[in-house]
């Protein structure tokens, strides 16, 4: 399964969704959007994204819940970047095993720095 030039945002904040949507366009890549862990597992049926960014505290499936099930699944795994409010992002991105973390509110800079540069890349912590 190729990885592609999109990123999955798991996030329940519709502002900041819009917000990194735009971003993220404006860089050339493909948005989808779940609001919470359960929607954004239904999405990663057969094409996965570049990057997933996951917010940690959501309604119905936390980011927590998702890392947990997502892992357990067949296949590549893509990288996944915390995505998440309050200094416990970095703490929480350590006991996942997420390949990095960015706190909300952030800097551009750090979201552009997280991206991966072509189809194939991992992403950067």
């Amino acid at each position: 399964m190729a990885h592609s030039r999109w990123v999955l945002i798991v996030d329940d904040d519709r502002h900041i969704s819009a917000l990194v949507t735009a971003i993220l366009r404006d860089e050339g890549y493909g948005v989808r959007v779940a609001s919470d862990g359960q929607e954004a597992l239904e999405l990663l049926t057969d094409e996965q994204p570049a990057l997933i960014l996951l917010d940690l505290h959501m309604p119905r499936m936390s980011g927590q819940e998702f890392i947990r099930v997502y892992r357990q699944r067949q296949g590549p795994h893509v990288p996944i970047v915390i995505f998440s409010a309050g200094q416990n992002a970095e703490i929480a991105a350590r006991q996942l095993q997420a390949d990095g973390y960015l706190t909300k509110p952030f800097d551009l800079r750090d979201l552009l720095r997280l991206l991966p540069d072509g189809e194939e890349s991992p992403a950067a912590e």
